[in-house]
């Protein structure tokens, strides 16, 4: 019996392998998921326009349009633009995992995949995305000259809105949320990602070193702690 719960969630499948798309568009609807597939990666950006996914699952090793490519079209669109992406592909490798994180993914996944494990990292996604979302009582925090409005999702530098994905937003707001206290590596991958998975801690330098280009001039408010972790401070 397919399941309801999820039935307002749609994640768009961006696979050029006609198995993979069929395997998750079942396994996907069976969770109660909304799903679209392409198996032609020229039309990702017409589809995820109008199918308005909430998550895009994309392969990276594909023809006309890899994965990396696209991912990078989709950032750069301002309707797709916070959308989180997982990217799934054959290349497990640390530096691949690491490109594809710098490219704007939330996650990754390595085939040949578990379906569970991937059922249970979109979960995890959503669960943050949701964690992001609520007030918390604490309306906006702020660092000197950066802000982050935690209700409508927003950071501004110097008053000038500045886009991040929502695992870069999660990431600050909790340094930001815990200004002073070194945060370390691992606590940070546990409290962001929402799980204990096998990503190595450069995934984590990774997202802080888009934070920093991001935050420009401010960039110093994240502080590096040599050997344990990161900490926000005030600049």
């Amino acid at each position: 019996m397919f399941r309801t719960v999820n039935k307002d969630k749609k994640i768009l499948v961006v696979d050029d392998e006609p198995d993979v798309t069929e395997l998750l568009d079942y396994k996907l609807r069976q969770d109660g998921y909304r799903v679209s597939v392409i198996n032609d990666p020229l039309m990702i950006m017409g589809t995820a326009r109008s199918f308005q996914p909430d998550l895009v699952i994309l392969d990276i090793m594909m023809p006309d349009l890899n994965g990396i490519q696209i991912c990078r079209m989709l950032r750069a669109d301002p309707v797709m633009k916070a959308v989180p992406v997982i990217f799934l592909t054959a290349r497990g490798e640390a530096d691949d995992r690491i490109k594809g994180f710098e490219t704007g993914a939330d996650d990754y996944i390595s085939k040949p995949f578990d379906t569970r494990e991937l059922l249970l990292r979109i979960k995890a996604l959503f669960k943050r995305l949701g964690q992001t979302a609520e007030a918390g009582g604490q309306k906006e925090i702020t660092i000197g000259k950066v802000a982050i409005d935690i209700e409508k999702h927003r950071l501004s530098v110097e008053g000038r809105d500045i886009d991040l994905t929502a695992t870069e937003f999660k990431l600050l707001r909790l340094l930001m949320e815990r200004k002073g206290r070194v945060q370390s590596r691992e606590n940070l991958l546990v409290n962001v990602w929402n799980y204990e998975a096998d990503i190595e801690t450069r995934t984590v330098d990774t997202h802080i070193r888009r934070l920093r280009e991001k935050l420009e001039d401010h960039a110093g408010i994240i502080e590096t702690v040599r050997g344990v972790g990161y900490r926000a401070v005030d600049k």
